[in-house]
């Protein structure tokens, strides 16, 4: 075996892609992690015909005129999105002389998380600084012009109130969100009774339904649903969350309706599934904002969501709630006739 021919087969033992650029600024060997991300044809041609990218382009620079590493990020984009490749340049022989052999390691899920990360903490900090900054201005009203006026200290208290319970409220649904990714690999292992737990979930709101005019509807199931994998107590936050968004937010529909159904299969699941229906019959959602419902934070409209006491983290408990059951949320509405929910968990297999 020649020395090339070993060197080939050392790179192509490796996982990451890996390539070489030679003395005369031209790509030498890859192996096919390289050949594949590249392109065969890539060998024989100068290195800025192939890489382009200027952070990368003058990182092999760098390496062969200072024999020392450098390091730089590359940018791949395709038709599925975009990947981040952090690449490390390292000179080949003394001085540089021999060129430079370059790594490529795929950290768009690191880089991804990291940005999710930092956007989750900015997000709490602006939904927990807008309530914190009424609570002290009014603090410093009360203390001063409104310190001796009845009317204008209740007022202001009732609002400081109201602040305090959005944050109260925020601070629970993230402890909940919090416990719920912590859990979501881990399998339930009890039956659970989904018209039993919807039951019980419809009579604790009722008198939020009645407060808001909406009648509470349960279409009991016929023949009885099988039961399902879960856990009650997730279960019950699932269909809570879901039936207290479509009084809310569909009360101008003036009734919400709960309804069941056996799947024989769910094309998505592969296989017999049981589902859950939460339709309410008001303004509805327009169709662009269905892939973003389930994110942290986000709302459909975000002032009449603050006024309703809304978090922007209940969709977003759900999801994760169905993914640990290996279930899914199925959304579909209407501008003017209203949404529909559906809670969608499979059947467990026959013992």
């Amino acid at each position: 075996m020649t020395d090339a021919d070993l060197v080939r087969s050392v790179l192509a033992g490796v996982p990451l892609p890996l390539l070489t650029v030679g003395p005369d600024e031209r790509i030498g060997l890859m192996n096919p992690p390289a050949a594949n991300l590249f392109g065969q044809s890539a060998e024989g041609r100068h290195f800025l015909t192939v890489l382009r990218q200027p952070s990368i382009i003058d990182a092999i620079t760098d390496a062969r005129s200072r024999a020392a590493p450098s390091e730089a990020r590359y940018h791949r984009k395709d038709h599925s999105g975009e990947t981040v490749y952090r690449v490390m340049c390292s000179p080949l022989g003394q001085g540089g002389a021999q060129g430079v052999i370059a790594s490529f390691e795929d950290v768009t899920s690191i880089e991804t998380a990291g940005q999710m990360r930092r956007d989750f903490v900015a997000n709490v900090s602006h939904e927990l600084r807008t309530p914190l900054t009424a609570i002290i201005g009014f603090i410093d009203t009360l203390r001063g012009p409104a310190r001796e006026d009845p009317v204008a200290r209740d007022r202001f208290l009732g609002i400081m109130e109201g602040e305090a319970q959005r944050m109260n409220r925020l601070v629970h649904d993230l402890l909940s969100l919090s416990q719920v990714e912590t859990e979501e690999r881990i399998r339930p292992t009890e039956l659970q009774d989904l018209a039993a737990l919807c039951a019980s979930v419809c009579h604790s709101l009722r008198p939020l339904a009645e407060e808001g005019g909406v009648a509470l509807t349960i279409v009991p199931p016929d023949p009885p649903l099988p039961r399902v994998l879960g856990d009650a107590d997730q279960l019950r936050q699932v269909f809570t969350n879901l039936v207290e968004n479509a009084i809310k937010y569909g009360r101008d529909g003036g009734r919400v309706e709960l309804r069941f159904a056996t799947l024989p299969r769910d094309p998505i699941l592969g296989g017999p599934a049981v589902s859950v229906t939460v339709q309410d019959f008001g303004a509805g959602i327009d169709s662009i904002h269905f892939h973003r419902l389930t994110e942290r934070f986000y709302r459909v409209d975000g002032h009449r969501a603050k006024q309703m006491g809304g978090t922007g983290l209940g969709l977003a408990i759900v999801k994760h709630i169905m993914n640990r059951h290996r279930g899914r949320l199925k959304i579909d509405s209407r501008l003017g006739q209203g949404s529909s929910f559906t809670a969608i968990f499979p059947q467990p297999a026959p013992a």
